[in-house]
């Protein structure tokens, strides 16, 4: 792909999440996508890897159970060929107690003919376990 077919593909992607559009998000991922959010199971059970377009709806799925979108803002990206990096602000609310939980979430995305086959998901997992929790973890 193209840097600017790279970009505009990343783009159509966000805005389908952004908008929950998941008819529009599952036709933009490949159907042997390897998808890698690094956050605790335990806490998340919606993170870790998933392979293949089912098993990726299935854990976006479960973020919808947990979880409502208030906001996911990309702020930064970079492309290079069919890489990007994005570097988004989001909030969410966990559903069960209202709590806003607000991260800096960055993303690695790779793609092949036009759909993204790879992607991986890093933030402050630490910050995240404690937002979701409600209270500061004592070590």
């Amino acid at each position: 792909m193209t840097e600017s077919a790279t970009r505009a593909a990343v783009r159509d992607l966000y805005d389908a999440y952004a908008r929950r559009d998941f008819v529009r998000v599952a036709a933009l991922i490949h159907d042997d996508i390897d998808w890698v959010i690094y956050a605790p199971v335990a806490v998340f059970p919606f993170a870790g890897p998933r392979h293949g377009r089912a098993e990726v709806l299935q854990a976006m799925a479960g973020i919808a159970e947990i979880y409502s979108v208030e906001k996911y803002l990309p702020e930064v990206m970079i492309v290079d060929g069919d890489t990007a990096a994005v570097m988004s602000d989001a909030s969410f609310r966990q559903r069960a107690t209202g709590r806003l939980i607000r991260l800096r979430i960055a993303n690695f995305l790779r793609f092949e003919g036009g759909h993204l086959i790879e992607f991986r998901e890093f933030l402050n997992s630490y910050d995240a376990v404690e937002q979701a929790l409600g209270r500061e973890l004592q070590l």
